[in-house]
């Protein structure tokens, strides 16, 4: 994979509102992956800020998201990933030729206590460690 100039795996979440998982997804994989991949999130139907209880469940294992800012899903984003990581958006999600898409189902965080999104924050982080492990193996 290099979608990027520098040759790294480009990654795209999305959601629907790109406020709650697709947000913890990419703080998962710019945590955990630095600068070997390029991560990107976007939603189908932004909302107007980052869900406050993903902040703080993120925020519990060190990642701060709250500079982050729901963003629109494009068709030139997808275009520039390598893997497209869908979270419940449906059909919504532009398809390319040449692009690989997976879909994660996931709780929705939406509404939902700090409690009820850890859980969903944990197992974000064991998908996100088995795509990093896959497209950006053994590298520092």
């Amino acid at each position: 994979m290099s979608g990027t100039p520098g040759g790294r795996p480009s990654v795209l979440f999305v959601c629907v509102h790109n406020a709650g998982r697709s947000q913890m997804a990419a703080a998962w994989l710019t945590h955990l992956g630095g600068d070997r991949v390029e991560v990107r999130s976007a939603g189908s139907a932004p909302g107007e800020a980052v869900n406050p209880a993903a902040v703080a469940a993120t925020a519990e294992v060190g990642i701060d998201i709250s500079a982050e800012i729901p963003k629109v899903l494009t068709a030139d984003a997808v275009r520039e990933s390598d893997v497209c990581v869908t979270m419940g958006c449906g059909d919504s999600c532009p398809v390319f030729p040449g692009k690989r898409y997976l879909d994660w189902t996931l709780d929705d965080p939406a509404g939902q206590g700090v409690e009820a999104v850890r859980p969903i924050r944990d197992a974000i982080r064991v998908l996100v460690e088995g795509l990093l492990a896959e497209i950006a193996p053994g590298r520092s």
